[in-house]
Formats: structure tokens, sequence, C-alpha cells
């Protein structure tokens, strides 16, 4: 019984350490475009799940791709 609570404890503990460890102003790039001189991508933030869109500069756009990772620095999380 002891080695059982031992190991929900574990579990619980790991479980809680990777959610502490997320960084939630990063995201999946689900859409990127351009609009007037805005570069924008869309991106589904990783803690949350909503979806926002940020302008980059072309540099910035250019090597982003719909569905790779990326975090915004300049925000803690949408």
């Amino acid at each position: 019984m002891k080695k059982l609570i031992m190991i929900v404890i574990l579990a619980i503990g790991l479980v809680s350490c990777n959610k502490e460890t997320q960084q939630c102003n990063c995201g999946t790039i689900a859409n990127d475009g351009i609009s007037g001189n805005c570069y924008w991508l869309e991106i589904r933030n990783d803690c949350s799940g909503n979806k926002k869109t940020f302008c980059f500069d072309q540099d910035v756009w250019m090597n982003a791709y719909v569905g790779s990772h990326f975090c915004v620095t300049n925000q803690n999380e949408w």
C-alpha cells in the first residue's frame, strides 16, 4: 500500500512539473500572411489554446513556417 501511495505522489509531482516548465508565450503557427506593411503570424498558444495574430519584420516572417513552434518574446500569454 505504501508503494502505491508513493507512486501516486510521484506521478502527481511529475505532472505538475511539466505544467510549470511550459512557456505560455509560445505556440504553434496556425497561419501566416501579409497585410500592408504587416508580415503576420497567427499563433495558437501552448497554454490556453487561444489564437492571436502578431506582426513581425520580413526576416522573422520568412523563417517561420505554418505548423512550426514559435515563441513571442514580448508577450507573456494570450
